[in-house]
């Protein structure tokens, strides 16, 4: 992240599909929209009440584009950090529009209703194989024994 750019986290449910498109360069795009709504306790009725909601139009790049593609779908409650980027255009009829949208660096399913199972895209690390990092095997003397790790 640059200097002066402006950091946000969102929490909240994508609002359909993420659509998938390609540059013609070959750059993968992924396009959706994050709804945030915030929910309060009233204790006179003893319900919960939702509030306005915000509504965040989000864009992940490359890789992590196609892994939001094949991950997330509607109703996918995420937690998504990232930039906000300020938009410009003019219309066919010259008038100047511009928008804000949330520029995605990183994402991922909330776990606070919900459990995922996550699937490795990268091949296997020396922790993944059964070595520890000092690159003992896990099944070595010190794993036999209980000792504690040397720090």
């Amino acid at each position: 992240m640059s200097f002066g750019e402006t950091p946000i986290t969102v929490i909240g449910n994508l609002t359909a599909d993420p659509e998938l498109k390609f540059t013609p360069s070959g750059a993968a795009l992924a396009k959706f929209t994050i709804a945030a709504t915030p929910r309060t306790y009233d204790k006179d009725s003893g319900k919960w009440t939702d509030g306005t909601s915000t509504f965040f139009r989000c864009a992940a790049w490359r890789q992590l584009a196609e892994h939001v593609a094949d991950s997330l779908t509607k109703g996918s409650r995420v937690v998504a950090f990232g930039r906000i980027r300020q938009h410009n255009w003019e219309t066919p009829e010259g008038e100047n529009r511009s928008m804000l949208a949330l520029e995605i660096d990183e994402i991922g399913a909330s776990l606070r209703f919900t459990t995922v199972a996550i699937a490795a895209k990268r091949p296997a690390t020396p922790a993944a194989t059964g070595d520890d990092a000092w690159g003992a095997a896990a099944d070595g003397p010190a794993a036999k024994s209980g000792d504690e790790p040397p720090f």
